[in-house]
Parts: C-alpha cells; structure tokens; sequence
C-alpha cells in the first residue's frame, strides 16, 4: 500500500502515536505466534495480572493499577516464561547526570509484573523479562539478572531490509528468550 492515490478507497488508519505503537505490538506478538508456537511455545498477547492482595479497604479495588502485559511467551520443554513488552519509543532518555540511560518506569514495569506473580507456579517464579523497542541504523542488546529475573533490552532495526528484520527479531526473541 501507498498512500499516492488510486481507484480503490480504504479507510485511512488514525495516526495517533496510540495507533504505532499497538501496531507494533501487534506485529511483534503477530512474528512471535508465527514463528514459536510451530515450536511448540505458547504465545499469548494482553495477559492480565492480578495483584496478590491479601486484604485491602473497600475503595481499592476499583482504584488499583490494572497490570497487562504485551505478550507473554512459555516454552513447554522448559517451563520457561517470557514477558515481552514494545515499546514504540526511544529504549534511551537523557540520564539525570547527562549521558543516555534505560528508561527506568520501564524496568519498575517489568518487575512489577515479573515479582507480583511470583509464588503462584513455577512459571513465574523463573519468568524472564524482554522489552522490544524499534530503531533505526542502531542495535542495543543489553540485560541483567535482577533478583533471580533476567531482564534484556533489545531494539529491532527497522531501518534493514524486511528478511533482515525478520532474522533480527527472530534472534531477539528466540536467543533473548533462552536467558531466563
């Protein structure tokens, strides 16, 4: 598709930063089942978490942050769990004392997600994290093993040719996977 115009009309999609940025999502979750589930992974987009609240006022319920992930991925010869999360921005800010670094509501994101479902089965108690960001003429591969969790950052070029682009995001979801 173009956008130059032509004979045949279609609705032209909202370009609202919202729209990119599910779009993404949807097209990684859309590689992932393609490519794993053949192999045998379980691949699952918008998993909704629940806290593990023991007790709680009456009000908090209705005002507690909801938890979704992106894609959540599980491998059964293993047992291992994956949680993905896109993000359709840069992985880099500007660090508070100059210089780049990870966004950090990012990784307080993720390890909410990973540690508040911990003790519920073995899955989560081993789950790994992996966020998915877009680039263009950059790679960045960096993780870290937080509290028994790994957790990697990785960005997809896509900048690259398509059959590029597809190995790339191929070896960062089945390569990044295995660590955790």
């Amino acid at each position: 598709p173009t956008e130059d115009p032509g004979t045949t009309a279609l609705a032209a999609p909202d370009r609202e930063e919202v729209w990119v940025c599910r779009l993404f999502e949807k097209a990684v979750l859309g590689f992932a089942r393609v490519e794993l589930e053949p192999r045998g992974w379980r691949v699952r987009g918008s998993v909704s978490l629940n806290w593990q609240v023991s007790t709680a006022s009456e009000a908090l319920p209705g005002i507690l942050p909801r938890m979704v992930t992106d894609i959540v991925l599980d491998e059964p010869k293993s047992g291992r769990r994956v949680v993905i999360d896109t993000k359709f921005s840069s992985i880099l800010a500007s660090g508070r004392f100059g210089g780049a670094g990870l966004k950090s509501g990012y990784l307080y994101q993720m390890y909410a997600y990973i540690r508040s479902q911990e003790g519920l089965d073995g899955h989560w108690d081993r789950a790994s994290g992996l966020f998915v960001h877009p680039a263009i003429d950059t790679t960045l591969r960096e993780d870290a093993v937080i509290q028994g969790h790994s957790i990697a950052f990785a960005t997809v070029d896509l900048s690259r040719r398509p059959a590029e682009i597809r190995t790339e995001l191929r070896r960062i979801l089945i390569c990044d996977s295995r660590s955790g």
